[in-house]
C-alpha cells in the first residue's frame, strides 16, 4: 500500500533525476539558440561551448526516451495505486508524445488549433514553433516506445511491497 499522502517517493526522485539527466542534455550537447529554456534565460545557462559533448549521437533520441519515461514515473508516483494505473498512465505518455512526435510531421492540423493567446504564456509561447520548425524522426518514436516500455518494467520493481499483485 501507498503511505498516507499515496505518494511513491522512490518513483516521484527516479523521475526527477532521469529528467535532469535530460536537462544535461540540451545544457551541454545542444546549441543555445535550439533549446527554448536557455535561448530566452536572462542567464547563460549553456555549457555547450564549455564542455566537450557528451551524449554524442545517442544525445539526439535520448531526450525522447528520457521525456515519456521521466514523466511516467512522475505521474505514476503522485496517483498510480498499481499496475492497472501504470498501463493507463503509459498508455497515456505514449499517446501525448507519439502525438507531438507526429505533429512535427502532420503540423496542418496542430497549428489549427493552437490559440493565440498562448504566445504570453512561458512555455505554451512555443507551441506553433514547435510544429512548424520541429522535424518529425523515427528513431524519437521509437525511443519513445522504448521509454514506455522501460517504465512500465521499472515501475512495477518500484511498487510499494503492498501493492504486488493489484489490479
Amino acid at each position: 500500500m501507498k503511505p498516507a499522502n499515496g505518494l511513491n517517493t522512490p518513483q516521484i526522485i527516479i523521475g526527477a533525476v532521469v529528467f535532469l539527466a535530460g536537462v544535461l542534455i540540451y545544457l551541454i550537447d545542444r546549441p543555445p539558440d535550439q533549446t527554448c529554456f536557455t535561448y530566452k534565460s536572462r542567464m547563460n545557462i549553456s555549457l555547450f561551448d564549455i564542455l566537450p559533448i557528451i551524449f554524442g549521437s545517442v544525445g539526439n533520441f535520448l531526450p525522447s526516451f528520457v521525456h515519456v519515461f521521466s514523466f511516467i514515473f512522475i505521474t505514476a508516483g503522485i496517483i498510480a495505486r498499481g499496475k492497472k494505473d501504470y498501463l493507463i498512465i503509459c498508455g497515456g505518455w505514449l499517446l501525448i508524445d507519439c502525438a507531438f512526435e507526429l505533429g512535427k510531421n502532420f503540423n496542418s492540423w496542430p497549428l489549427k488549433i493552437i490559440p493565440d493567446w498562448f504566445l504570453g504564456i512561458p512555455f505554451l509561447e512555443n507551441s506553433k514553433n514547435y510544429f512548424m520548425h520541429g522535424t518529425f524522426d523515427l528513431t524519437d518514436m521509437i525511443a519513445i516506445f522504448i521509454g514506455v516500455t522501460m517504465a512500465y518494467l521499472f515501475l512495477v520493481k518500484t511498487m510499494e511491497r503492498g501493492s504486488y499483485g493489484k489490479e
